[in-house]
């Protein structure tokens, strides 16, 4: 009996051993792994690409996607019609778009809390120093973009009020000297640069694209913040549908927008003493007083 059962024993261990065994050789674990480093070698470039897509599209895509989503409904529904707002203010800068904008707020806000926190752990500070600290690292980083976009928009609109006044001039000039005034803001927009030369270029092409003058010089206005400017697309909108000669007009804004400009550049210069009175206090007049009084303090000093 003990014979019988070590004769089955071994026997089905060698079937076990002859079924674990049958594989063939180039099926084994490295022959697969040569076999398909061979196979992604003489892949075309597309099946290679859709088997391994590169960095950004496994990472990166989806991260912005939804920091994307989380941007819009941290803002609102009026979000975007908020930030194409700024972004036409702003001249419309080159990548910039509503997505991309409520992208970087949220990522702003990520960054802010990591660079807080990390400030904070770096210096040793208290819990609640660190818990300030990386609040305020948040809300610094997701109004940072909107920030950015204002200041944009802010520096556009001087830019504009200091070309103003030189542009009517010319325009009014080519007016006067013959030409529609059409043809006159397409001179200026090709003489000129600057923000107030793109947006009178843009003017010209959705006229081109079949809307009224009235209706593209109100688009003008739209997207600037210039007083100025309002005022003049105000006279020449009043002016093409009353019929008064556009020369006539012309001549009389480009003299109210000088007297601005000179009223403008004197109330700037009396706000200078006004400016000057903190940086006089804080860091003139203690070096001033340390030069001057300096010596008589050691003097007194050595004497007692």
């Amino acid at each position: 009996m003990v014979l019988v059962l070590g004769t089955l024993l071994v026997t089905v261990s060698v079937v076990l051993l002859a079924l674990a065994l049958r594989e063939e050789p180039d099926q084994r674990g490295v022959a697969r792994s040569l076999a398909l480093i061979e196979a992604t070698s003489t892949a075309p470039a597309a099946l290679v690409a859709e088997a391994d897509p590169p960095f950004r599209e496994r990472t990166l895509d989806p991260l912005l996607d939804r920091s994307r989503t989380l941007g819009r409904r941290l803002a609102g529904r009026d979000a975007p019609e908020r930030i194409r707002r700024r972004l036409d203010l702003a001249g419309n800068p080159p990548g910039w778009t509503v997505d991309r904008v409520l992208t970087w707020t949220v990522l702003g806000a990520l960054t802010g809390l990591g660079a807080g926190a990390l400030a904070g752990l770096v210096l040793g500070v208290a819990f609640p120093v660190l818990l300030v600290l990386a609040v305020g690292g948040t809300v610094a980083g997701f109004y940072a973009p909107g920030l950015l976009l204002y200041q944009r928009a802010y520096d556009r609109a001087e830019q504009v009020s200091r070309a103003l006044p030189d542009a009517i001039d010319l325009l009014t000039i080519s007016v006067e000297a013959g030409l529609g005034f059409d043809a006159a803001v397409q001179q200026v927009a090709q003489n000129t640069t600057g923000p107030l030369a793109d947006e009178l270029a843009r003017m010209l092409r959705e006229m081109q694209l079949g809307q009224g003058r009235a209706g593209a010089l109100r688009g003008l206005a739209a997207r600037s913040t210039v007083p100025e400017l309002r005022a003049f697309v105000g006279a020449m909108v009043q002016a093409d549908s009353l019929g008064i000669p556009v020369a006539q007009v012309l001549r009389v804004q480009s003299s109210e927008i000088r007297v601005k400009r000179r009223q403008r550049a004197e109330e700037r210069a009396q706000q200078v003493p006004v400016k000057m009175t903190v940086p006089l206090i804080f860091c003139i007049l203690p070096c001033l007083f340390l030069v001057v009084l300096g010596p008589a303090v050691l003097s007194i000093m050595d004497a007692f």
